[in-house]
């Protein structure tokens, strides 16, 4: 029974109380009127078609006239058929997506409904849910997740989808054969390339995201896995959810796309990987996001322009070893072989960083660990230099020293406990050319004149000069200092 039928019978009976009580003498008319919620003369009126037409009399008769705006009998039977020919079993929001796309023009919920009508689809109300409030900005948080499910008939894939939390815009989508961790680097990469740097990284605690000591308990943030040491590279949070429940909007997401993609890749005829992908960027994707996406909260933006370079050698595996004897490296079963060098005679002995990049193509670099094991303490910017000497105690015998720095000529013996030998970086600080080139040469820091000699002779290899570009503001500060007219260029050039 509809509402307004409804209403009708309630006004009968109470109608048919407040008349006998008028009848009785109990109630005057203007008292049966308040009753009743009417005025008097309203109430005459009724008084008038009861007695000539019985309670009949009292229904509204604009309830029995056809709406101009009622569908034509062919114009509902057209919906119901198509649904039932072509998208059976399909959403009723879902298959409205469509119906609009194929030129209908009736609202959504008349869809619905006459599809309800029809038994085609059934009748469900939602369960109230709490929801979190959003991020205000795009950029603020990704969401990434995996979902398991038979895509096409008969082959299960797993699906790796990449969102944002403040708009629910899907930015990267794909099939795998087994979510990992090179199928997560993808789907950021493309996010960084396409958007640019995000600030926070949601997902939830698999292990090629986190690793998770014990079952079910806490993740482990101080031991990374290969995809949280890449995040960390490039300064993004991991935020870890502990339950389906706190990654509620990327799993309602996953609900819809588990109900509408393999119809979708059914009516399209798809049955192989290659082809779903190519359909989920050209067609999927982008009509999906102009149905579910939302306005931000805020104007504006967190995400950053990325201007670091290829990300290739960023978003990748990293695997520390040691080079043979023979100049080559041994990685899982593979030997490599490093080319040779102007800059150096061999690596033998070398620490080396083996990259296996999204592709599955590998890289060799020099292990960065190398570069960090002994750090000098660097006093803090805008601290002026009037001799003294930073680090530990000059060794006897040493030669002249660069005001405000250690000497080379004769450096200090090496101890094991480094940590209070050199004291370490603050936390968070970048590395800089005077570590690195430390390393490289054995010394502890090169005096003006070396270090100016071996620049202009091209001496120093080729990642080190890079790292002149990525100096901290303290060593410029100091090399600003030293006042060596030679090291003039290179310090105004040097930034972080």
């Amino acid at each position: 029974m509809r509402r307004t039928e409804l209403l009708q019978e309630i006004r009968k009976m109470r109608f048919e109380e407040a008349y006998g009580g008028w009848q009785s003498g109990r109630l005057t008319q203007g008292e049966a009127a308040l009753l009743l919620g009417m005025c008097e003369r309203t109430f005459r009126r009724y008084l008038a078609r009861f007695e000539a037409d019985g309670l009949q009399g009292l229904i509204d008769r604009r309830l029995e006239q056809v709406s101009h705006k009622k569908a034509a009998v062919d114009e509902v039977l057209r919906v119901t058929e198509a649904y039932r020919q072509r998208h059976e079993g399909w959403s009723a929001k879902h298959f409205y997506a469509w119906y609009r796309r194929d030129g209908g023009s009736r609202s959504y919920t008349w869809v619905k409904s006459r599809l309800q009508d029809a038994d085609l689809v059934a009748k469900a109300r939602g369960v109230h849910r709490k929801r979190r409030d959003r991020s205000p900005w795009p950029g603020l948080m990704i969401h990434q997740d995996g979902s398991t499910h038979e895509w096409v008939p008969g082959q299960k894939w797993d699906w790796i989808v990449t969102l944002d939390d403040a708009t629910s815009e899907h930015y990267a989508m794909c099939f795998v054969a087994q979510e990992g961790t090179k199928s997560s680097l993808q789907g950021v990469k493309e996010v960084i390339e396409s958007r640019g740097l995000f600030s926070s990284f949601y997902s939830d605690r698999g292990s090629h995201y986190w690793h998770t000591p014990e079952a079910g308990g806490k993740v482990d943030k101080k031991h990374l896995t290969q995809f949280g040491m890449a995040l960390q590279r490039l300064g993004i949070e991991m935020i870890p959810a502990y339950s389906p429940e706190a990654r509620g909007r990327s799993e309602r997401m996953f609900r819809t796309h588990q109900d509408r993609l393999p119809r979708e890749l059914a009516l399209a005829g798809i049955t192989d990987m290659a082809s779903a992908n190519r359909y989920l960027t050209e067609s999927y994707r982008p009509a999906f996001n102009s149905e579910f996406m939302q306005p931000a909260m805020e104007d504006g933006s967190a995400f950053v322009t990325w201007i670091g370079g290829p990300l290739e050698d960023i978003l990748c595996e990293r695997f520390e070893r040691q080079v043979g004897a023979d100049n080559c490296v041994s990685f899982e079963g593979v030997t490599l072989q490093i080319p040779a060098d102007r800059h150096r005679c061999h690596y033998v002995k070398a620490k080396v960083a083996v990259l296996r990049r999204i592709d599955g193509t590998l890289a060799i670099l020099p292990w960065p660990a190398q570069a960090c094991r002994l750090r000098p303490q660097w006093p803090a910017p805008g601290t002026q230099f009037t001799g003294g000497r930073v680090g530990p105690p000059r060794p006897p015998g040493a030669g002249k020293s660069v005001p405000g720095y250690p000497s080379t000529a004769s450096p200090a013996p090496h101890k094991a406990d480094n940590s209070s030998y050199f004291p370490r970086l603050p936390s968070g600080q970048r590395n800089c050319w005077w570590e690195v080139w430390w390393t490289r040469q054995g010394r502890f820091v090169p005096d003006g004149d070396h270090f100016a000699d071996d620049v202009a002779n091209e001496r120093m290899p080729a990642v080190e000069l890079g790292q002149l570009w990525r100096t901290c503001q303290d060593c410029v500060q100091a090399l600003a200092n030293i006042g060596d007219h030679r090291l003039d260029l290179v310090a105004a050039g040097m930034r972080c």
